[in-house]
């Protein structure tokens, strides 16, 4: 089995997981309907609106 020869510094393992273990943004898309900024397959929750039809009833 292998074995470490030396101890990995903590700078050298922190910089390795804060490349690789990050967690990124949730990406954005525009309502085409009303323009407000959502999440991509969602209801937007300004308009109510989901692929150009109404699915829910807003004031």
């Amino acid at each position: 089995m292998a074995v470490p020869k030396q101890r990995m510094g903590r700078i050298r393992t922190r910089t390795r997981r804060a490349t690789h273990d990050r967690i990124d943004a949730p990406s954005r898309s525009v309502c085409p309907q009303c323009g407000e900024v959502k999440l991509p397959h969602r209801v937007c929750s300004n308009c109510g609106f989901y692929k150009n039809r109404e699915v829910i009833e807003t004031e």
